[in-house]
């Protein structure tokens, strides 16, 4: 199986046999005959190149696997870049970066085990991108933050009148504390706006800083709709929250077979 380690043309034939013990890197599941240039490279250095593994109506996209594969930005890229590139010509399964098997052979047995449920993800994903929001508290609308809260105001008179380590410390956290409740606010607004827009929502892990970080599963012919409504929240919490939003992307959280969301680089 599959374990994690540290225009085009249709893909070409299948090259001969490759030496054995050389490992194979995969980077996604999709339809046989997916569109696939013939000069594609994947990690390493030089970059090796792409081929497909086809079992049925479903194909592996994979590498030869370097010998010293780690996370490094250049591979990190390559691995992200190639994910992207598949995503505009169909449907794409995307692997966590550094998905390595030990051969091919291993590769066509979860291909052949996992066919009938790729088949239908590959078909739930038609047509649908990800697109991934994320909200951050505005840190440069202090003055806003003493205008509202009461809590800030009392504490930062209070180290006016007697200034020390303990009462900076506690307008510190009160200022931050209020900075992540307007920031919150924002990001619950942003949600109710954003569901009816998206076939489904999945939240993603914490991000240092962000108080919101969720990915829409969203039909290309909503896109457009989506954007518009985070420019639109995003207006009106001026000086409370700093919205952005990342895609369109492979389905990185709803294709369920290992991928990940992508990485920060």
């Amino acid at each position: 199986m599959v374990v994690e380690a540290g225009g085009g043309v249709r893909s070409p034939a299948p090259r001969a046999a490759r030496p054995t013990g050389h490992r194979t890197c995969v980077y996604a599941m999709v339809r046989a005959g997916h569109r696939l240039a013939v000069d594609t490279r994947g990690v390493g250095n030089p970059p090796l190149p792409v081929r497909m593994i086809t079992e049925g109506d479903v194909a592996a996209v994979v590498s030869d696997a370097p010998d010293d594969l780690r996370a490094r930005r250049r591979d990190l890229l390559a691995h992200q870049g190639l994910l992207l590139g598949l995503a505009e010509h169909g449907s794409v399964l995307p692997m966590r970066f550094g998905s390595v098997a030990e051969d091919d052979a291993t590769v066509r047995g979860q291909l052949r085990e996992g066919r009938q449920r790729y088949a239908a993800t590959l078909r739930r994903l038609d047509g649908r991108v990800e697109l991934n929001v994320k909200a951050s508290p505005d840190t440069d609308s202090l003055d806003a933050v003493v205008t509202e809260d009461r809590e800030v105001r009392r504490l930062r008179a209070e180290v006016r009148r007697r200034p020390g380590y303990e009462a900076s410390l506690r307008l510190g956290q009160a200022v931050a504390a209020a900075f992540a409740r307007r920031a919150a606010e924002a990001g619950r607004d942003l949600l109710e706006q954003l569901r009816p827009l998206a076939d489904a929502v999945a939240p993603g892990p914490e991000v240092p800083g962000c108080v919101l970080n969720v990915s829409f599963l969203v039909e290309r012919g909503r896109q457009r709709s989506f954007e518009d409504t985070v420019a639109a929240v995003s207006s009106r919490h001026e000086g409370r929250a700093v919205l952005r939003m990342s895609g369109p992307l492979p389905c990185y959280s709803f294709s369920g077979v290992g991928s990940a969301e992508p990485a920060e680089v």
